[in-house]
């Protein structure tokens, strides 16, 4: 039996409108998923360069804390307390405040890295291969890597020191991006290492681009009297080349 105009367009009608809804179900589902994936790719790099513009904008410098009388041990102890304290303010925090400075507390006084200029202060890992890749990658997404043969602070020889390494631009939030702003840094900047919960205080002397075969800095680490090599990838998002930042004691 035939089915009477009236009823065959009111069907096709309802059937027009649930095509509509399923199709941009499916659009806002992709919109959103899209979103994410930039998010959760570009997001941790975002995050430094919005933060580092901020603090720019609102004239705000990062400092180190200073040591109890110099001691290790009591360095130790100032690091312990203000983690449990959690005093240490964020960005946000100084700015909305009116203060022009932030105190950076070292991660780990055993072995972590800070960079006043571009707010940088993270942990190290020590003695990472950086011929292994599973290794290294593995150990990227939450510190910083030591290379494996390379010099401690205070002892002849580079330390070597390598973050934010990836091989294509969807995979930049997968690691740690807090030597995503080595680009910032010029001869005269800062750059502090804390080794066996001593200070090492050392200065950017200059900067290089180089091929991402070249690892005749690494290769030559040993003797050629302290100083510090820290590595990032370069254009940031690729791993085309790499960016060095050279420093040595102050």
């Amino acid at each position: 039996m035939a089915i009477p105009p009236k009823n065959f367009k009111k069907a096709s009608r309802q059937k027009q409108i649930i095509t509509f809804l399923i199709v941009r179900t499916i659009g806002n589902f992709l919109v959103l998923f899209t979103l994410f994936g930039i998010g959760a790719t570009f997001g941790p790099a975002g995050y430094f360069e919005v933060r580092y513009k901020v603090a720019e904008l609102f004239d705000v410098k990062y400092s180190v804390v200073q040591e109890v009388n110099n001691g290790p041990s009591e360095l130790g102890k100032l690091v312990l307390q203000e983690r449990k304290e959690k005093t240490q303010p964020s960005l946000l925090d100084t700015v909305l405040s009116g203060q022009k400075e932030e105190i950076l507390y070292p991660q780990d006084p055993a072995f972590s890295v800070i960079i006043p200029k571009i707010g940088a202060n993270e942990r190290i890992a020590a003695n990472v291969s950086p011929d292994d890749e599973k290794e290294y990658l593995e150990v990227l997404r939450t510190s910083i890597a030591h290379a494996k043969g390379t010099a401690y602070p205070g002892l002849n020889g580079t330390t070597y020191l390598f973050a934010h390494s990836t091989d294509n631009f969807w995979n930049v939030g997968r690691y740690n991006a807090v030597f995503y702003l080595l680009n910032k840094m010029s001869p005269g900047d800062d750059v502090v290492l804390y080794f066996n919960n001593k200070r090492h205080n050392y200065t950017v002397t200059e900067t290089k681009i180089v091929d991402d075969s070249d690892t005749h800095y690494i290769d030559s680490a040993l003797g050629q009297g302290e100083r510090v090599i820290l590595q990032t990838c370069w254009p940031p998002g690729t791993a085309w080349k790499r960016l060095l930042v050279f420093a040595t004691p102050k």
